[in-house]
């Protein structure tokens, strides 16, 4: 796989994390949120380990301390940012919470600078053509953003940025599915702890019905065992800028969902001219990470001959 492959597969990823709000929509809010994370990887975890069990096996031969220790790490990360996510939300409508958050893209940056990470012109490029994008897209909405929940946002950028710079290193190291499968296993096993404390009931709380279980079994197959897992693969060829970058395009698909989804599905979203406009600087600066110019893939390729 190439790099230019790599970046088609963390579009597919994005793709697929875009339709979690329709998903969501099917589920309750008297569903804690700590609770869909726990039992969507659970069932991952499930999948993954039926379909894969020797490989995971194999790899864990060879470094099961190291990727045990990774994958903990990554699963307080995660679980850590997207706590911050929640909380800050509750200070924003869904719409202006997600593009405030997609202002990881921002952060990244100087998570790379302070990490000693090169960061290249044409990432500064990209980061400020979506900045852009965002700041176009959210227009008004900027004037009535809380300061606490602009803290709790900014705070869940900086831990998402320094989660997708460790996945991007660690993935180039271990098996994807391997990484993917204890990810999930410390994730749940972290979100149930929260989640018992919040709500001690646990699983007897959740109003059980066939909608919310095949929410669930969809959200825990195509979410998190297929896209984390792609997501995880393609890293192994994509950078951590790159990476979020393109997790940026996340927001425009969302507006696509909005507009063309009937209401039964999502809620309709009516597209301003600044939306519109938003939209097309996101995908913009995500097309000049992406591209690779000539000259520049020459030097790329005689660096790996060398």
């Amino acid at each position: 796989m190439n790099r230019l492959q790599a970046n088609l597969c963390l579009i597919c990823v994005t793709l697929c994390w875009s339709t979690e709000v329709i998903i969501f929509s099917c589920i309750p809010d008297s569903v804690l949120p700590f609770a869909t994370t726990c039992i969507c990887n659970v069932i991952a975890a499930v999948v993954l380990i039926a379909c894969f069990f020797k490989r995971i096996k194999a790899e864990m031969r060879s470094s099961a301390k190291k990727i045990l220790f990774r994958c903990l790490l990554l699963g307080l990360l995660n679980c850590g940012y997207n706590a911050f996510y929640l909380y800050g939300l509750k200070y924003f409508d869904v719409s202006t919470g997600a593009f405030t958050f997609s202002m990881t893209v921002v952060v990244l940056p100087v998570v790379l600078l302070t990490m000693r990470k090169s960061v290249s012109a044409k990432t500064w490029i990209s980061v400020a053509l979506v900045l852009t994008g965002i700041i176009c897209a959210l227009g008004s909405n900027f004037k009535g953003i809380h300061p606490m929940g602009f803290t709790l946002m900014f705070v869940g950028c900086i831990v998402r940025a320094v989660f997708i710079v460790k996945l991007n290193d660690f993935a180039k190291d271990h098996d994807s599915i391997t990484l993917s499968t204890f990810i999930s296993i410390f994730v749940s096993v972290i979100s149930f702890v929260i989640w018992f404390i919040l709500q001690p009931s646990t699983f007897a709380s959740i109003p059980w019905s066939s909608t919310i279980i095949a929410s669930l079994f969809i959200h825990a197959y195509f979410i998190i065992a297929f896209a984390q897992t792609l997501n995880i693969f393609a890293q192994k060829r994509a950078t951590a800028a790159e990476s979020t970058i393109i997790y940026a395009l996340e927001i425009v698909f969302s507006l696509i969902w909005g507009v063309v989804l009937p209401e039964t599905l999502i809620d309709r979203v009516i597209p301003t001219p600044f939306h519109i406009i938003g939209a097309v600087l996101v995908v913009a600066g995500s097309l000049i990470e992406i591209v690779e110019f000539k000259g520049k893939r020459r030097l790329i390729n005689e660096t790996e001959k060398q």
